[in-house]
């Protein structure tokens, strides 16, 4: 299988938007097409948003977006692999590609959240360098929030 990746600010080009919000929609279910690019419309006109994708025969595959949070910090925003494209380190890639691109822009530290119904994300940040900081209530239940020093 052969994966290319891509890094876009803002957002991609109009082929790949769509299978990008197609692919979101595969992961988080719970959300409409419609809902997701609301969500990414609105947060580019917040704090901007760079986004990584892998592609695998110019369909988007996975993805990692993010954004500044506050001066120094990155907040890893969003990300995930198509399930039929998992357990062949894509995500670890888009993670390490976009830590990468975060120290380049001489970001100290990264913030992300999770659930605990995302145990693979979840293992995956620890695994990364990521420390669990604390816990939050979110609009899904309890929201797990962790942090690495890069």
């Amino acid at each position: 299988m052969e994966v290319s990746y891509l890094l876009c600010q803002e957002l991609p080009s109009e082929s790949n938007l769509t299978s990008l919000l197609a692919l979101l929609g595969d992961i988080f279910s719970n959300q409409s097409a419609a809902e997701i690019q609301a969500e990414l419309t609105y947060q580019i006109s917040r704090t901007g948003l760079q986004t990584i994708l892998a592609l695998n025969d110019g369909r988007v595959i996975g993805c990692k977006l993010g954004y500044e949070r506050k001066p120094g910090q990155y907040y890893s925003w969003l990300g995930g692999v198509h399930p039929n494209f998992r357990s062949h380190g894509i995500a670890s890639e888009l993670m390490r590609r976009q830590h990468d691109w975060c120290r380049q822009q001489g970001y100290q530290t990264i913030r992300t959240q999770t659930y605990n119904q995302w145990r693979g994300m979840l293992m995956l940040n620890l695994r990364h360098g990521f420390d669990i900081t604390g816990t939050v209530q979110g609009k899904h239940g309890l929201t797990i929030v962790l942090e690495k020093r890069l």
